[in-house]
């Protein structure tokens, strides 16, 4: 099979990706999608460093190369492009475009019947004022979080009209969401990694503030996962179309678990720390397995 591994950032996990992809008897092409260029006027539109004309059989992304918007939009292009020419990308374009947008992955949730938290998007402030001053209230606050934000940047509690930020700090959208509460105060929400379907790994993350990613100081905590934040968890990777996934859970007050975000691109040394699972080992399989079982067309004949 050939291979392509697009890892652009972060050493631990693509070391991971890589021992793991080797282990299966694969030696992946690392590329960056900063890379691939489009020649038209014969063959094979797309240009993959590495793949000599042709395109590969499969794409692993850990990462998609940063840029600006419209480089970001190129880059996925690039994997429709490759998608359309049969060729199986984990996870592909259009689950990023909708995990990404966090107003679509909350449409596509709640769509699907799952709980999650009350969730509002606007596009001017003065609706959003309007909403906190409906809905919010002091000890009772919204979330604000960026539109396309991960690893906790950009959140915000909103308890006031007037603690909305001017519409071009959010990019002229406002993403609004109830804040649940723990009863026993504690700052603290789970991780559940879903692969090819199956949760196969979660954690406690507790901070010393609300916001508890790993990356923001939170502490990774090994847990005992129940069988319905498991299930949960799975059909919100299944209503987004993720292959794998990192699902972010919180109590929902009445014993029970709502869906707070669904990742395309998790990170899981965090994870890692506290299960016993092969992370990585568990995406390489899975991936593997779906460029077996795939069919390829051909667009182009060369």
């Amino acid at each position: 099979m050939r291979i392509a591994l697009a890892a652009d950032n972060g050493h631990w996990h693509k070391a991971r990706l890589l021992a793991a992809l080797r282990a299966q008897g694969v030696e992946p092409v690392l590329f960056s999608l900063a890379d691939v260029t489009i020649e038209t006027g014969g063959g094979e539109p797309l240009r993959v460093p590495g793949f000599d004309g042709a395109l590969p059989d499969g794409v692993l992304l850990r990462t998609i190369a940063g840029g600006t918007f419209e480089a970001t939009t190129m880059r996925l292009g690039v994997l429709h492009a490759m998608v359309a020419a049969g060729c199986t990308v984990w996870n592909s374009p259009s689950a990023i475009e909708r995990s990404v947008d966090k107003a679509a992955t909350s449409l596509l949730v709640a769509r699907a019947g799952l709980p999650t938290p009350q969730t509002w998007v606007v596009s001017t402030r003065e609706a959003a004022a309007t909403l906190v001053a409906r809905e919010a209230r002091a000890g009772a606050p919204l979330v604000l979080k960026p539109l396309f934000g991960s690893q906790g940047e950009g959140l915000a509690l909103i308890e006031r009209p007037e603690d909305l930020p001017d519409a071009e700090a959010v990019a002229r959208v406002y993403y609004l969401q109830r804040y649940v509460p723990r009863r026993d105060g504690l700052w603290r929400d789970y991780r559940v990694f879903v692969c090819d379907g199956r949760a196969i790994a979660g954690m406690i993350r507790e901070g010393d503030g609300w916001i508890t990613n790993v990356h923001r100081g939170g502490r990774p905590l090994p847990w005992a996962m129940p069988e319905a934040a498991a299930a949960l968890a799975e059909a919100a990777a299944a209503a987004v179309g993720v292959a794998y996934s990192g699902i972010d859970l919180v109590e929902d007050g009445e014993g029970g678990f709502a869906v707070l975000e669904v990742n395309s691109m998790p990170a899981w040394s965090g994870l890692q720390t506290v299960c016993e699972a092969d992370i990585a080992g568990h995406v390489v399989r899975g991936f593997l397995a779906a460029v077996r079982a795939a069919t390829r067309p051909r667009l182009v004949v060369a």
